[in-house]
């Protein structure tokens, strides 16, 4: 199995370690003003040493707001249990979404960014095997990787996916990187690799794109070939 010999960023290498976070007893006045001390627009909630047992946000405290000069219809009450429920909340307990929704420190980019759009969620908090808060990941720090220089993007191509897979003619293929879109040039052995290539490359953090403008001949067969 053709595998790249590079390991990739986990949570931990962009995660935020200094977390704001509020006790299950934290009143509602106390979670509104930490949120605006802090500018941070949800938290985790933890209970005994730091384990994580829910997140609170903004959409939690507005349902108080949305209620407060009138009371929910008999259609509302059925439609939006939870909300309603909230409008009447008091402490972090009563208000937050539960259980959290969590990753893990050694999880990649790739995983959390996938339990980030599968749930709806914008950040989460990671924690240890045992629940207790590590940091917290949002979808800004897994963008972090697309901030690597296009000369590095480069240079981890021809390491890891250019003398990986084409060690014979490896000096003669060009790597260009632009805005983090991959450009791979030159003649090959074997186009059938051509699309292996394109995945390997693909998996480099900070890649946005690829575009394989190389030529060779197809496995098993005579007469050139060019594949894009």
């Amino acid at each position: 199995m053709i595998a790249v010999p590079e390991t990739p960023h986990i949570v931990s290498d962009v995660m935020t370690q200094t977390v704001v976070a509020v006790g299950r007893d934290a009143p509602f006045k106390e979670i509104v003003r930490t949120m605006e001390q802090w500018k941070v627009s949800a938290m985790p909630v933890l209970e005994g040493e730091g384990r994580v047992v829910g997140v609170v946000s903004e959409a939690d405290l507005l349902p108080k707001e949305e209620f407060r000069d009138n009371d929910p219809t008999l259609f509302e009450q059925r439609r939006r249990l939870s909300d309603v429920a909230k409008a009447g909340a008091v402490t972090a307990a009563e208000l937050m979404s539960a259980p959290a929704i969590t990753v893990h420190p050694d999880a990649t980019l790739a995983q959390a960014a996938r339990i980030m759009a599968v749930r709806h969620v914008k950040r989460l908090p990671v924690v240890d095997d045992v629940g207790m808060l590590q940091g917290l990941v949002s979808r800004a720090d897994l963008l972090k990787v697309f901030l690597r220089p296009d000369e590095e993007i480069e240079e981890e191509v021809r390491r890891t996916v250019v003398s990986y897979l084409f060690p014979a003619v490896s000096h003669a293929l060009h790597v260009n990187v632009h805005e983090g879109v991959v450009t791979l040039r030159g003649h090959i052995q074997d186009t059938s690799l051509i699309s292996v290539a394109v995945r390997l490359v693909r998996a480099v953090e900070g890649v946005v794109d690829v575009e394989p403008r190389l030529t060779g001949e197809p496995a098993g067969r005579d007469g050139p070939g060019t594949a894009r």
